[in-house]
């Protein structure tokens, strides 16, 4: 296939554009920022403009378009601001396919959508958490997730017969270098969300590999007989936790005590059955095989064990 894919410069869009590439797709990157290390060709465009947008996407015909562009952190612009530009990006994306013919459409979700966090209280209806869970978005970014997902059934309904949808949230997206200490998106290596576990209960301890969200892209391109407008969660097989998770859990997000007990030791807090039912598709990656530990001890001590 001829794959456009937006924000294809992005941390999670480097993985998806090699991974694309790697199957023998042709790539063409859609995006402000260039990055010509990529297997793809790059067009710089702001997707905002939808007359550019439109013409990018018309120029390129391609046979499915992956949505990734997007600001990709929550507060990281005021909420006015962030929530009309990613669902004005996603709009704008959305009438260029329907006006160039594309007939597949994916774009990326976020699991916040569930609501986890809320200043003022959150208590998950069941564990692990699956698509079926009730969404409760309670910031502009978790929002506009939330508004993407609708958008997609809502273009499933409409325009069903020539358009194939989905979206698909993520979870915390590590990218193949942040497994050997490179910082991840929120400033922290990996080794210090292990070690400090109050880091990665505020996501309730959700990750993925990008190369298997990519490997995810993948198979939902190639499985036209999933159903039409579905929203998949893509994670891990296990939490980012060195300890029990359901005891991890229990202590530092209390309001899941009660549900906790469902997710054995390693378990997932956010299930990707889904996936694996529809698409075939399974995480392949854990923290436990992927990730380089730094030497520990003082500066002396690492010396000593090298003399």
């Amino acid at each position: 296939m001829k794959v456009v894919v937006t924000g294809g410069s992005g941390r999670l869009g480097r993985s998806v554009v090699r991974g694309l590439a790697h199957a023998g797709h042709a790539v063409v990157v859609l995006d402000r920022d260039i990055d010509p290390a990529l297997p793809a060709r790059s067009v710089a465009v702001d997707l905002a403009d939808r007359e550019a947008t439109a013409s990018a996407l018309a120029e390129a015909e391609p046979d499915a378009v992956i949505h990734l562009a997007a600001i990709a952190v929550p507060f990281s612009a005021p909420e006015h601001e962030l929530l009309a530009i990613n669902t004005g990006l996603a709009m704008s994306v959305l009438d260029a396919v329907l006006a160039c013919g594309c007939p597949r459409l994916l774009v990326a979700s976020s699991p916040t959508v569930t609501g986890y966090g809320a200043p003022c209280g959150w208590e998950p209806t069941y564990l692990p958490i699956d698509e079926d869970h009730p969404v409760a978005p309670w910031n502009a970014y978790a929002l506009s997730k939330a508004t993407l997902e609708a958008m997609m059934a809502m273009a499933a309904r409409r325009y069903g017969e020539t358009l194939r949808t989905g979206a698909f949230r993520p979870c915390y997206v590590i990218s193949p270098e942040e497994w050997s200490g490179a910082v991840t998106q929120q400033g922290h290596t990996v080794t210090e969300r292990l070690d400090d576990p109050a880091l990665s209960a505020v996501a309730l301890f959700n990750y993925v590999d990008a190369r298997d969200a990519a490997d995810f892209v993948l198979a939902w391109l190639t499985h036209d007989d999933a159903p039409n407008g579905a929203t998949y969660i893509v994670g891990a097989v296990d939490s980012l936790v060195r300890e029990p998770v359901g005891e991890a859990l229990a202590r530092l997000v209390p309001s899941a005590a009660a549900a906790s007990s469902a997710l054995g030791d390693r378990g997932p807090v956010f299930s990707s059955a889904r996936a694996e039912r529809d698409l075939g598709w399974r995480a392949s990656r854990t923290w436990r095989d992927e990730l380089v530990e730094p030497p520990r001890g003082t500066e002396s001590e690492r010396q000593d064990s090298h003399a």
